[in-house]
């Protein structure tokens, strides 16, 4: 292959890959979050404001509870010993509580967007 051939293939190349290195920038952040013995960890969450956010909470209580904010509009049932993704819309900047609804006297949390 000819060096100018070569040259116009890696300017190809590479602007496939620009062209594809915006949407991995628009994935959103995904934190881990444990329940555990009826309680979250961590219990504050700090997540940036104005950017989607995807909380991977991890039940590892064998019974199911149910993440619940009505601030972050959000209700989602996790089984015992599964995973369950809460999607967060983008927030602005602020605290956001949430609860475990099935023990609420223990299961609490905040989200905060900074």
């Amino acid at each position: 292959m000819k060096a100018g051939v070569r040259f116009a293939a890696a300017l190809v190349g590479l602007a496939l890959v620009s062209a594809a290195a915006p949407g991995l920038a628009d994935d959103p952040l995904t934190i881990p979050v444990v329940l555990q013995d009826h309680k979250f960890t961590p219990a504050e969450i700090h997540v940036p404001a104005g950017k989607p956010v995807v909380l991977r909470v991890e039940n590892r209580d064998a019974t199911p509870d149910e993440f619940d904010s009505s601030a972050l509009k959000v209700e989602k049932v996790i089984l015992g010993g599964h995973v369950g993704d809460v999607r967060l819309r983008p927030l602005g900047p602020g605290r956001y509580p949430f609860m475990g609804e099935f023990h609420s006297d223990t299961a609490q949390g905040v989200v905060i967007a900074e």
